[in-house]
């Protein structure tokens, strides 16, 4: 059996407006009164958070001081995974096809993501994508967990994840992040890292992915391509 573990924001959901929206609210908030700000566009925010510009870094860069860069990173951690800032998440174009693709051809996929229950709960009523991950292929973090560090809580979920799954004869991950390709090296799985989210290129390879693909249809696509069988 073929499995695809894909990870939730980046290869399916665009998350760029949410946090681009929780940007704005942030610098506005900190500002004072008679404070001039240069205000990033979205696509000048985003290009720092995909090359991992720290939020600090983006607050002095948008004309607060180091005090209110310090407050800005803390209300920015407080706010971007808030219940009023999801709504402005949307589909990254292609993926239904994709997850589509993937389940009429037979392979098991499960979906692996930081975002906790309710989170997961509510992007999958919005969009109906329950229909992909029954309950027993989603893998995310308890209302109540506490987060220490995606790149340390990643692998854990991966664990309990090849803890409870059925065997397969050859497993994929796909993700975004260096948690993503961290949690599926840790345990030996093949990790294609896609350059539809949070971050570039540049930052993927860091991180020695076995592939680097557009997005998920192109990672959908590598799955589906018939294998070269090695006659020995």
């Amino acid at each position: 059996m073929l499995r695809l573990i894909t990870d939730f924001d980046g290869p399916i959901i665009d998350v760029s407006e949410r946090y681009y929206r929780v940007y704005q609210f942030c610098l506005e908030k900190i500002r004072r009164s008679e404070q001039s700000v240069q205000q990033l566009s979205k696509a000048e925010f985003w290009q720092l958070k995909r090359s991992r510009i720290p939020e600090k870094q983006i607050a002095l860069n948008s004309g607060l001081d180091a005090t209110q860069a310090q407050e800005f990173a803390q209300l920015r951690r407080k706010t971007v995974h808030t219940e009023p800032y999801f709504e402005y998440d949307s589909l990254i174009p292609g993926a239904v096809d994709a997850l589509l693709k993937i389940q009429q051809a037979g392979i098991d996929l499960a979906v692996m993501t930081m975002r906790r229950v309710q989170e997961l709960d509510y992007a999958f009523k919005k969009y109906d994508l329950g229909r992909f991950f029954p309950e027993n292929r989603c893998y995310c973090l308890s209302n109540d967990y506490i987060k220490t560090r995606d790149i340390e809580d990643k692998p854990l979920l991966m664990e309990r994840a090849l803890e409870e799954l059925p065997p397969a004869s050859e497993t994929w991950m796909v993700g975004d992040t260096e948690a993503d390709i961290t949690a599926a090296k840790k345990h030996g799985i093949k990790v294609m890292a896609v350059e539809s989210g949070i971050r570039d290129r540049a930052q993927l390879k860091l991180y020695y992915p076995d592939l680097i693909v557009q997005d998920l249809s192109s990672a959908v696509e590598f799955i589906l391509k018939p294998r070269r069988v090695d006659i020995g």
